[in-house]
């Protein structure tokens, strides 16, 4: 695995989990078969026997009942059962960001916690750019696997679309295998 795929899958997380998807994004996605096929042949099938149109509400609905109405995709929700979202550097993952020089305003965002996994994949992706091994090694240890893992196979479950279905699978094989990749490369520093 190079870097620039890794930062483009950690962009595509990223992007995936942070709204759902506008038809720019679903008709970008259909013309990307190769990316469509990475994610799943069940996705890539339903892309391409779906009108941009059904995939639009679909995905909406998936996404609206999957990530913001039952359980969003926020580490302190997910771990905290207070659903309570820690502000400034009292919140574990603000403080890893500030330790590691990445600037979150949250002014420029519709999201309104610092650890919302689009943001936390943001950040990596951010990592990857830096070629801070230790710095990615340290947040899966410290928070992407202490959550996004375990929500994810419990979301696949809620998921009404091949998409998120798909998605869910993805996420979990590509943060192990990254996770397994970073190791061998820490280890040869």
């Amino acid at each position: 695995m190079n870097n620039q795929y890794r930062r483009t899958i950690y962009a595509f997380l990223s992007r995936v989990m942070s709204d759902i998807p506008d038809r720019r994004f679903i008709t970008d996605l259909k013309n990307n078969q190769q990316l469509l096929e990475v994610i799943g042949e069940e996705t890539q099938a339903w892309f391409n026997a779906t009108s941009d149109e059904d995939l639009h509400e679909a995905l909406n609905t998936d996404y609206t009942s999957m990530f913001l109405l039952n359980a969003q995709p926020v580490e302190s929700f997910v771990l905290d059962a207070k659903n309570e979202t820690l502000v400034g550097l009292q919140n574990p993952v603000m403080a890893f960001y500030f330790t590691h020089g990445f600037e979150l305003n949250m002014d420029q965002t519709e999201l309104m916690a610092p650890d919302h996994l689009s943001i936390e994949l943001a950040f990596m992706q951010t990592l990857v750019h830096r070629n801070e091994i230790q710095a990615q090694i340290q947040f899966l240890d410290e928070h992407l696997f202490m959550w996004v893992i375990p929500y994810m196979l419990g979301m696949k479950n809620m998921a009404d679309t091949p998409f998120y279905r798909d998605i869910c699978d993805f996420m979990v094989e590509f943060l192990a295998s990254d996770y397994e990749f970073l190791h061998q490369a820490g280890a040869n520093e």
